[in-house]
């Protein structure tokens, strides 16, 4: 199912003057549209947390997944995120990624945005992600820190 948002860029650079020509940005889910090139090499070069990562692994964490994609005013692809759900329950957001060249312009709340309001309709009871350095943002989105930490677990590759 394709689900596409159009929305203008909103005066969030930080300088006072705005976004000059009100780019337009588009959020789709359509996956014919990602180009999982430009992903690889977003990921497995530029995110802390994907850093050498496969363009196998992305290609098949991409299958499994909800993908969302933000397309620029000519149509190239500037940032991606994607969703693990069940699509009944439960959902974990990631690899949330935005172009350097475009960020500081408000796309990472309007992705998360729209992956929150895409999932709406499924009431699932829990949406997760892990961040770094970048829970300001999703707080916007309405995500809150865990009220305890302690009843989450994880099986980690590392043991």
């Amino acid at each position: 199912m394709t689900s596409t948002t159009r929305t203008e860029d909103e005066n969030v650079n930080g300088n006072g003057n705005g976004i000059q020509d009100a780019e337009r940005y588009e959020i789709d889910t359509d996956p014919d549209r990602i180009d999982i090139g430009l992903v690889h090499l977003w990921l497995s070069t530029d995110a802390f947390w994907a850093l050498g990562r496969s363009r196998d692994l992305v290609e098949r964490s991409m299958q499994g997944s909800l993908n969302f994609g933000v397309y620029g005013p000519d149509g190239a692809q500037v940032a991606y995120a994607r969703v693990v759900t069940d699509r009944a329950t439960f959902a974990w957001l990631c690899d949330v990624y935005v172009d350097p060249a475009h960020r500081g312009r408000g796309l990472g709340v309007r992705l998360a945005t729209a992956v929150r309001d895409h999932l709406a309709p499924y009431e699932l009871k829990r949406t997760l992600l892990a961040t770094l350095d970048a829970h300001e943002l999703y707080a916007k989105v309405g995500f809150v820190p865990v009220a305890d930490p302690t009843m989450l677990m994880v099986l980690s590759a590392e043991r």
